[in-house]
């Protein structure tokens, strides 16, 4: 039978029990193997109760001391009530001297006094009944969340000045650098709300008329990194020019702000727009050479693509390049049969092979083709070459060239680019 004696508004404050009639402190910390919260028990006595009842500043450096042994038991192990027993008189009952001096001996959880709003500056000198004095009933997490982030920065040796701080608040990146940036202007510091803006514009003004088109290579979804690295490198040229005083992590969460929206924007538009904003024409209309292709993948995978349907043949090819592409299956094809053309994409080798039908096979000789290779400098490459192809096959290619109709001089030629 457990009735509980005292406990307090937060329900993860430890809370007095009697359990048979002995009084035990009781808490909830850490989770068993099923990722279920663990509680923990152990025996108190009525002095420590009487305590735990009118200082909240001791009943938290108690909770705080005994964490660490919650923790020690993991997943299934038991506490180790003779350790948090010896804790009760020199943390409840002990002179303020002697709890500070105790704490400079054992292992304790700052993050939860600080949550509850302990004085970070005398916790880290080590008064801790002094820092205990402006401590809170309720918790406030995300004052331990920044307190941490604010470690991680400074054992990087990155200190943040106000405006840097407000900045990464606006972005959402204050606590975790990892998180996509959005703009919540109710998270900055309404005092320098109007400085976060200007920079904020700046940025805006750097990469006006940029965009981040897709890189269907790497899936419908995914974005061109070329285009990304050059967004992100003109406006932290620009933020700095500006605004020289800021951090460096001030100014990456700015870039990668302006950066995340437009991939956004190019992962929610529609293919043919995609192509348009790139800059290739749409392939069909206007007097467009192709009425027919087929693509196919190096899984022997194929798709047809006909000049009445509603799509352009290369919106429907990089649509089924982000449907097919993967690690094991970065070769495609698109062929014109009728006219014995095609191209072949090497994803892999930033490589492409045009080829050309020389001699059509009569079943007692096999066709004889003409296959030309050529390098390709990446995806917004790959859009010309496909774009082109689309319009006016093979002959179109000869702009883009050079072609290389010999393998081992190609190889030569790719070697010298990727040790570049």
């Amino acid at each position: 039978m457990r009735d509980i004696v005292f406990t307090r508004q937060s329900g993860w404050i430890p809370s007095v029990v009697r359990e048979d009639g002995e009084l035990k402190l009781m808490l909830g910390a850490g989770a068993d193997a099923n990722h279920e919260p663990r509680t923990f028990t152990f025996p108190i006595s009525e002095a420590h109760l009487g305590v735990i009842r009118e200082d909240l500043a001791r009943h938290l450096l108690l909770w705080s001391a005994v964490l660490p042994l919650c923790d020690a038991a993991g997943t299934r192990g038991r506490l180790d009530e003779n350790a948090a027993v010896t804790l009760l008189d020199p943390i409840l009952l002990a002179a303020p001297a002697d709890v500070d001096a105790l704490f400079r001996r054992i292992p304790w959880d700052k993050g939860r006094l600080i949550a509850h709003g302990a004085d970070i500056g005398l916790l880290e000198r080590g008064r801790m009944c002094a820092a205990m004095r402006t401590a809170t009933e309720t918790s406030n997490g995300q004052r331990a969340q920044e307190y941490r982030a604010d470690r991680r920065r400074a054992a990087r040796g990155t200190v943040l000045g106000p405006l840097d701080a407000a900045i990464l608040k606006y972005t959402g990146q204050y606590l975790h650098g990892a998180t996509v940036p959005r703009r919540m202007p109710d998270a900055a510091d309404p005092a320098l709300l109007p400085e976060v803006m200007r920079v904020i514009a700046t940025a805006d003004r750097a990469c006006a008329g940029m965009r981040i088109g897709r890189d269907p290579r790497r899936g419908k979804r995914a974005t061109d990194k070329r285009d990304w690295s050059r967004m992100e490198t003109t406006v932290e040229a620009a933020v700095r020019r500006e605004h020289p005083g800021l951090a460096d992590d001030a100014v990456r969460t700015v870039s990668f702000l302006m950066c995340s929206e437009a991939a956004d924007r190019s992962r929610n538009t529609p293919m043919e727009d995609d192509e348009e904003a790139a800059g290739h024409r749409a392939d069909f209309g206007g007097g467009a050479r192709k009425t027919a292709l087929s693509f196919t993948d190096d899984k022997g995978v194929e798709r047809k693509w006909l000049r009445s349907g509603p799509r352009s043949a290369t919106a429907e090819f990089w649509e089924f390049v982000g449907d097919r592409s993967a690690a094991d299956n970065e070769v495609f094809t698109i062929e014109d049969e009728e006219m014995g053309e095609g191209i072949q994409l090497h994803f892999y080798a930033d490589s492409i092979a045009r080829i050309t039908t020389l001699r059509e096979g009569d079943g007692r000789s096999d066709p004889e083709y003409r296959v030309e290779y050529g390098l390709v400098d990446g995806i917004g490459g790959y859009r010309k070459l496909v774009s082109a192809f689309a319009r006016g096959g093979c002959a179109a290619l000869e702009q883009h060239g050079p072609w290389m109709l010999d393998v081992a001089e190609f190889e030569r030629a790719r070697r010298r680019r990727d040790t570049r």
